[in-house]
């Protein structure tokens, strides 16, 4: 049984909160479009730019950026366009990600490299420019990072994913430290499986029976509910909460 989506509380009312990768059905625009419900400034972003113009209009009342996370110019395109819009940053949510199915065996170094440079990569490059902004402003403001439990368990043909999200959770946990002293919280979310089309589009049946199964309430999270998690981290109600991940799934080690 699905929960009823619950309506927002003002927990970010005030705040400018930048989204990358919320042009798709995911956990991006679910999180963005939370954000807003929850009072704050979005400006949503992605690399494609005709799906972003529709998830934007889709939206509303939100501010559309491109960027390729891959591309340290457009990352601090979209921090500068953020700030030059709304006049200050507060929360970055670093949902951009690349997974795929391959052995090691026939892995090739550029699928390898891809995944590690959009998952991994991306969420550094994001990292760094929020925080260099947020240090600007003189302190304050709040990092959420899209991790994955498979960081923590085996999945065969995921190695070049599970490395990445492994180490989205390594740099959440040090670059908190780096960050402290600046009053700024980093956290990690690691979902399991969160149902939408686009996956289900990718994944096979067989698959997601499996993973289905392995999860406490036998059922896929609706992408809503990890963004209900990323929203409370983005919060002040996690104000005194930096360097962890939390496991939005059964599927803690």
């Amino acid at each position: 049984m699905i929960p009823t989506y619950p309506p927002g509380h003002d927990l970010l009312r005030g705040k400018v909160v930048v989204v990358t990768a919320a042009a798709g059905t995911g956990i991006g625009s679910a999180v963005a479009k939370r954000c807003l419900e929850e009072g704050a400034q979005v400006v949503i972003s992605d690399w494609h730019e005709r799906r972003l113009k529709e998830k934007a209009a889709e939206l509303g009342d939100v501010h559309a950026i491109p960027c390729d996370v891959t591309q340290e110019d457009q990352v601090q395109a979209l921090i500068d366009g953020a700030v030059e819009q709304f006049g200050r940053l507060d929360v970055m949510v670093n949902n951009a990600g690349l997974g795929g199915t391959k052995s090691v065996i026939d892995m090739t170094d550029e699928e390898w490299s891809r995944v590690l440079d959009i998952t991994l990569n991306g969420t550094f490059r994001c990292t760094r420019a929020a925080l260099k902004q947020f240090v600007a402003q003189g302190g304050g403001g709040a990092i959420v990072n899209n991790a994955s439990v498979i960081g923590w368990r085996a999945q065969a043909g995921q190695a070049h994913y599970a490395a990445a999200k492994a180490g989205v959770m390594a740099l959440t946990r040090c670059s908190a430290l780096d960050a402290a002293e600046h009053g700024v919280r980093i956290n990690a979310v690691a979902p399991s499986l969160a149902m939408h089309p686009f996956l289900a589009k990718v994944t096979s049946d067989e698959l997601l029976d499996d993973l289905t199964k392995r999860e406490a309430f036998g059922r896929a999270a609706e992408p809503w509910e990890v963004a209900n998690v990323m929203v409370f981290l983005a919060s002040d109600y996690a104000s005194y909460l930096t360097g962890e991940v939390v496991s939005v799934s059964s599927q803690h080690p």
